[in-house]
């Protein structure tokens, strides 16, 4: 398909569609001088009834032109289609940059403030390590979002095509919870495999770590519930694979589930630079399976009621014994 993507750019469409306005002015004055000027002289040679051959030559002149207005007109609505689309990445892109940037200089000036404090005054031990503490969460949310920026630069690189290997999924996600306990120390994970049979796939491991840091973090984050939960679920179904991420978070609207997986999209007012999140976490998550042949969906009831993140894989069965 990528062979054929210079065939929706907008250049070619424009310029197919001035070739199409030239050929059905030629073929305009083609056919009425040129084929005109033919028909007139085979008409009087024969003594052909001249309204027959005329008539037919207007039709067909009339149907071929209807083709080649309406090619001029599918042209034009789809250069105005993609200008539409490039403009809304554009404001999107724009809105991501502000918040993006909002990101990154709360935490530098709240390092600053910490390092002025710790150069003017003099502080005690337990001062000092609590004032360390709030360096330390700072500097982490910056490494996060930097961290964040560049694993989207390598997804769309491709550069991880051939870094995969087969592992078993029930066991990948077992050690990803269990190395990352501290950072969900607060959070109840449960891991459910009612088949009670491994699930060997080729993965990435970096990225799939990616994947479930992505999930988690936002089971978390839009989190309300005093303890959040998530229940991760293995559900063979013939061919295939789903693995289910349940929360009870604050959920999503229903008009909000399909534009989530957008690149760059957040949740409320599109100027609204205090809306949590850079609006790429669940852009990658949806990226990241589909490197790994899969596709990801969301599911929920409405705001409040929790929500049904599902990553679908083709499943390679093995054989029993």
């Amino acid at each position: 398909m990528n062979r054929f993507r210079w065939f929706y750019h907008p250049i070619f469409i424009f310029v197919f569609s001035i070739v199409a306005l030239a050929a059905s002015l030629f073929l305009y004055i083609y056919w009425y001088i040129e084929v005109s000027a033919g028909l007139q002289a085979v008409v009087a040679k024969h003594h052909l009834d001249p309204d027959q051959f005329f008539e037919a030559q207007t039709w067909v002149v009339i149907l071929v032109l209807s083709i080649l207005v309406g090619i001029i007109l599918i042209g034009v609505f789809l250069i105005f289609i993609y200008n539409q689309r490039t403009l809304q990445l554009y404001q999107t892109q724009r809105n991501f940059i502000n918040s993006f940037t909002h990101e990154l200089k709360t935490p530098v000036t709240s390092l600053r403030l910490y390092l002025d404090t710790f150069a003017k005054y003099e502080l005690s031990r337990e001062d000092q390590i609590k004032y360390i503490e709030f360096m330390i969460q700072d500097v982490d949310r910056l490494l996060n979002n930097i961290t964040r920026i560049m694993n989207l630069a390598k997804l769309e690189s491709r550069s991880y095509r051939n870094e995969f290997m087969e592992s078993d999924l029930v066991q990948t996600v077992q050690r990803f919870c269990k190395a990352n306990s501290g950072l969900f120390r607060n959070c109840e994970i449960s891991i459910h495999n009612p088949a009670g049979t491994p699930f060997p796939y080729r993965i990435n491991p970096t990225l799939f770590d990616i994947f479930l840091m992505n999930i988690l973090t936002n089971a978390v984050r839009y989190n309300a519930s005093d303890v959040p939960r998530v229940d991760i679920r293995f559900l063979p179904e013939k061919k295939r694979l789903k693995v289910q991420f349940e929360d009870n978070g604050i959920g999503i609207e229903k008009s909000e589930v399909k534009k989530i997986f957008r690149k760059f999209y957040r949740p409320g007012p599109a100027n609204d630079l205090t809306a949590r999140g850079s609006g790429l976490g669940l852009y990658m998550v949806q990226q990241i399976a589909k490197i790994h042949k899969g596709e990801v969906s969301a599911q929920s009831e409405g705001t409040g009621k929790g929500s049904v993140i599902t990553l679908t894989l083709p499943l390679r069965l093995q054989p029993a014994g």
